[in-house]
């Protein structure tokens, strides 16, 4: 008989019923919000009288929306700061926990909750952003809802979902010097397309994830989204359980441990579907479209739209177009504008150590707007101690405060014209990083760090780790 994985599992522990609609209800245990879906979602509360379920489980901090470069209030922007004080106002109401910019522990969401414990092994998670599937790293399963959703969770400590099936993607081998953990989920979205996870939760699993830190298995987490798929997960080890003892939240590391090892995924656990990638065949990969399924290995070619599947490409004939690439060209050599490290995706510490260690001692090349933006204050504070701020200034690098910042350009943080941006986020869509002209190459810290330093975009393999 063949045993469960640790979606089936902590799945029999939240469902309270089966509803009319043949979905689930599902307890949530931890439910994270910001201030771009929370506002109506209170108001759809005020509209019928009803107050929070479970405050205490329910934390709120400010990212999509907060300035990096001047934090002082009111904002500049009218309607960011009606946001964030639409934020302050109902977590006060409710009694609702917020890390707001005076707290020293505000920043992006998906940063914050790991760092403080929040995130633990076996949990269901809910926040009304999409990249929620980060906190799958630590063995949770994490949802990204809609501002309904967040209202019914607010209302009732529950949502309605249909439970995905589970889809096992086993990475043999090691990756190679050079190629991380964005490199590695970029490959399976070009491979498996950002549709290819639909109805599915991903389950990482293999060699190459099992010797991951925490940091680069919430980066492959992250972006599982962008694949199509539910959810995505990691099983819970000591990487873990050593990475979360004694953090705020975290009120008793042996329960924490056991319930992990709980809730991992039986040696034979039934499976709906696999696929296998070998680690080192794994390359720098950069995005050249407008989607993260457009993507090649940067000593590749792109592709010609005879290569690929009829359905896709009209899409990138569009890619094309909009870009101002041609299929047969390399992304190798191609000159940026902008660079971007941080993001949910690739703004936590190990990031900005892996970034500094290529620019150390260089100059960002002539006419580079280059922006460091740390995840989370805490990330900043720990980067400062360690002097990892001054290696960016030197380099001519802007070390911002802690947000969202040019990943999604909710506040300043803004491309210009056609720019052409190499970023660490985790989408490339049309008009994503704030300019409707705008464009953007998706790609890890270093190779970002390397393509600021030249100028373009270079194979981090060739530069000896350097660029």
């Amino acid at each position: 008989m063949a045993g469960k994985n640790l979606l089936e599992k902590v799945w029999e522990r939240h469902k309270v019923r089966t509803l009319p609609s043949g979905q689930d209800q599902l307890l949530i245990g931890l439910h994270l919000i910001h201030e771009v879906t929370s506002p109506q979602a209170f108001g759809m509360l005020e509209e019928r009288g009803l107050s929070v379920a479970y405050p205490h489980r329910t934390f709120a901090t400010a990212d999509h929306i907060v300035p990096t470069e001047d934090v002082s209030r009111p904002y500049a922007d009218p309607l960011a700061e009606k946001m964030l004080v639409a934020l302050e106002e109902n977590t006060k109401k409710h009694g609702i926990s917020f890390f707001g910019t005076e707290s020293g522990k505000q920043g992006v969401v998906h940063v914050v909750g790991p760092e403080q414990g929040l995130t633990q092994p076996g949990m269901t998670i809910a926040c009304g952003d999409s990249h929620t599937a980060t906190h799958g790293a630590f063995g949770a399963i994490a949802f990204g809802v809609g501002t309904s959703q967040v209202r019914d969770i607010l209302a009732t400590g529950t949502m309605a979902i249909a439970k995905p099936k589970v889809r096992r993607i086993l990475v043999k081998g090691q990756l190679n010097e050079g190629v991380g953990a964005k490199d590695l989920i970029l490959a399976i979205i070009g491979r498996l397309g950002v549709n290819g996870g639909l109805g599915y939760a991903y389950e990482y699993a293999g060699e190459a994830i099992e010797a991951m830190s925490m940091e680069e298995r919430m980066t492959l987490c992250n972006m599982s989204i962008e694949g199509g798929a539910r959810v995505g997960y990691v099983n819970p080890d000591e990487t873990t359980y050593s990475w979360l003892a004694g953090r705020p939240y975290v009120k008793d590391d042996a329960a924490m441990r056991a319930f992990g090892d709980e809730v991992r995924s039986d040696a034979n656990a039934f499976y709906d579907d696999e696929v296998v990638f070998q680690a080192e065949d794994i390359a720098p990969m950069v995005t050249w479209g407008i989607n993260p399924g457009h993507v090649v290995p940067v000593d590749g070619q792109l592709p010609s739209l005879e290569s690929l599947p009829e359905e896709e490409r009209s899409t990138a004939e569009r890619a094309y177009e909009y870009m101002g690439f041609a299929p047969g060209e390399s992304m190798a050599g191609k000159d940026v504008d902008v660079v971007f490290i941080g993001s949910c995706t690739n703004g936590r510490l190990s990031d900005f150590r892996e970034a500094a260690a290529v620019i150390q001692g260089k100059k960002v090349a002539p006419g580079i707007k280059a922006l460091a933006v740390p995840g989370s204050q805490e990330v900043a504070k720990a980067a400062e101690s360690e002097g990892l701020d001054e290696i960016f200034r030197k380099a001519g690098f802007q070390w911002r405060h802690a947000g969202c910042s040019m990943c999604l350009a909710m506040n300043p943080d803004k491309l210009e014209g056609r720019q052409l941006s190499a970023s660490t986020s985790n989408r490339n869509f049309i008009g994503r990083q704030g300019s409707p002209v705008g464009r953007t190459l998706l790609m890890s810290p270093r190779m970002a760090a390397a393509a600021a330093i030249a100028g373009k975009v270079v194979d981090i393999r060739q530069t000896g780790g350097e660029a």
